[in-house]
């Protein structure tokens, strides 16, 4: 049976009907476009993996362009940490270039565009400007200045760029029209004046073009043959051709504008400017904090590169803005995971229990495969003894039917090891269970091959070697937000709806031996409870690890 075609999505069919009207596939080129005034977050993941994925698709190469025209927002740390994600996500770009390399081919476009009676230069305050822009359903007024001739201009101009005027006193305005039914058109601003240090060319200039100006003619410079923009770029995109039409020569290609729906996830938020926020009101601890969505968040979270193209891959590239449900970028870290992580046993939330028939001194080593589902994955020793920890809530003194876990006068199974029977219970003065006294079937062990070990019960709980345990730091993350559109609510602030248990701490975790050696970024399912990895913070001493998602998903059940 021959393989299904892939369908194209709505940007390749663009692509595909571009190339069957005479568009040499050889002039196809792509870009990515970031500011970097934040990290990258897994919106920004989605129009990574389109554009790159399109230069593998069309073996086309990709710009890597920062949009760095505003210095007082832009940092180095920024363009570092682009650079890493991106690399990280799997991702190489044919040139890094920077929008501040075409400073000054931008500055004699502008002149050019004075020369050609497109531009004027305009000092009214920036509150004129915008009364005199109108409304969507009201027509806009010329600025008094709008009729300059071409030779004062140049001279206003001039001294914009020598720092002879303040700082928001002047700026630079295409002349186009002040009735455009599109407001954008209403004679925009081009450059402005700003005496801040930029990241790279320092202070060499003092006006910095805008966004709508730069983006267009760095796309034409550079060639590119498709430039991709979220979907609230649409409403520029006359004036990107506008722009582009005033310096296109008839030679080169002329790159052409295309939008498609931004990436919103649930239960968190994607605005750069809220995410910085967080980071400043120290509601997160930083960028990678593991319960935001920066990518590199969610790499330290343990989310893996291959998991967010998946998602990439399956939430697919839509025309209208919706939110994508979390729990489909869940769905693919989990199915990753239970393919490639080991399985391990760890303890959250200890009580000791003991064994009171197995010798005292006795040790046994017991084989157990490091992951069911991968058959080359091979299998570690772990020490089993008298005495060791299990999870508080997987024992009971009396529970109903349907608990099959440890319970008074009941058996159930240690994972890898025996069946054991609760017997008795010691407890504190304040009533809380110290202590499990149990018994256990010698004969029982797991592969041993015995008529025991093939005696079925109704539980399997996991624990770990009191004597050889490693005690272990963890920490519980979940959704940072309460609310699925946190930043929806007109009325509200979006801080209200952080969750206040987003993260708990465990600073009394027990984990198996074979973990002492795990190195920050190793990844291991802790089983019955979920998936975690080592953490940054994690020292040979003192382990670290996150949760990056459980196995199964309690949010829905306590949120119904």
């Amino acid at each position: 049976m021959a393989e299904e075609k892939k369908s194209l999505n709505f940007i390749e069919q663009i692509i595909k009907e571009d190339l069957k009207n005479g568009l040499d596939n050889t002039k196809l080129r792509f870009r990515f476009p970031p500011e970097p005034n934040g990290y990258l977050h897994i919106g920004h993941a989605a129009s990574i993996c389109l554009n790159f994925g399109l230069g593998q698709t069309y073996n086309a190469p990709v710009n890597l362009r920062f949009d760095d025209t505003n210095p007082t927002k832009e940092e180095q740390e920024y363009v570092d940490a682009i650079k890493k994600d991106i690399k990280w996500l799997g991702f190489e770009w044919d040139n890094e270039l920077y929008s501040s390399d075409y400073f000054q081919q931008l500055y004699e476009w502008a002149i050019l565009l004075i020369n050609n009676g497109k531009a004027y230069v305009d000092d009214q305050t920036s509150a004129q400007i915008a009364e005199q822009k109108g409304t969507p359903t009201q027509v806009g007024t010329d600025s008094p200045n709008r009729n300059r001739s071409v030779e004062e201009n140049l001279e206003l101009f001039e001294k914009m760029k020598n720092g002879d005027f303040k700082e928001g006193s002047h700026v630079l305005r295409a002349k186009i029209s002040m009735t455009a039914n599109n407001m954008l058109m209403r004679d925009p601003i081009i450059y402005r004046i700003l005496y801040k240090k930029h990241h790279r060319t320092g202070n060499d200039w003092n006006i910095y073009p805008m966004y709508d100006w730069t983006h267009g003619e760095s796309d034409y410079i550079e060639q590119i043959s498709h430039s991709f923009c979220t979907l609230e770029f649409n409403p520029h995109r006359e004036l990107y051709n506008w722009f582009l039409k005033q310096v296109y020569n008839g030679d080169n290609l002329k790159p052409k504008q295309r939008e498609f729906a931004r990436r919103n996830l649930s239960y968190t938020v994607m605005s750069k400017r809220k995410l910085l926020q967080l980071v400043e009101e120290e509601l997160v601890n930083g960028w990678d904090d593991p319960r935001m969505p920066t990518i590199s968040g969610l790499r330290r979270r343990g989310y893996t590169a291959k998991s967010i193209r998946d998602f990439s891959e399956t939430a697919g590239i839509a025309k209208r803005d919706n939110i994508t449900d979390i729990a489909l970028l869940e769905f693919h870290i989990k199915n990753e995971l239970n393919k490639t992580a080991p399985r391990v046993m760890a303890v959250l939330d200890p009580v000791k229990l003991v064994i009171t028939n197995y010798p005292e001194n006795k040790e046994e080593i017991l084989i157990a495969e490091n992951n069911p589902e991968d058959e080359n994955a091979g299998s570690r020793e772990v020490p089993f003894s008298r005495e060791i920890y299990i999870e508080r809530e997987d024992f009971r003194e009396q529970a109903n039917k349907k608990f099959f876990r440890l319970k008074l006068d009941k058996e159930v199974r240690l994972k890898n090891a025996y069946i054991i029977k609760a017997n008795s219970v010691v407890k504190d003065e304040s009533g809380e269970i110290t202590e499990i006294q149990c018994t256990y079937d010698e004969d029982s062990r797991s592969g041993s091959g015995s008529e025991a070990s093939k005696r079925k019960v109704k539980g399997t709980i996991h624990w770990v070697s009191i004597k050889h345990a490693i005690k272990a730091e963890v920490r519980l993350y979940d959704r940072l937000f309460t609310d699925e559109a946190p930043d929806s609510h007109k009325d509200k602030d979006f801080k209200e709806f952080i969750n206040p248990n987003s993260l708990k701490i465990i600073d009394n975790a027990f984990v198996e031996p074979s973990l002492k050696t795990a190195t920050v970024g190793n990844q291991f399912q802790f089983q019955r409870l979920g998936y975690f990895n080592i953490d940054n913070d994690s020292t040979k001493d003192n382990l670290v690890f996150n949760r990056t998602v459980p196995l199964r998903d309690s949010w829905a059940k306590q949120n119904k």
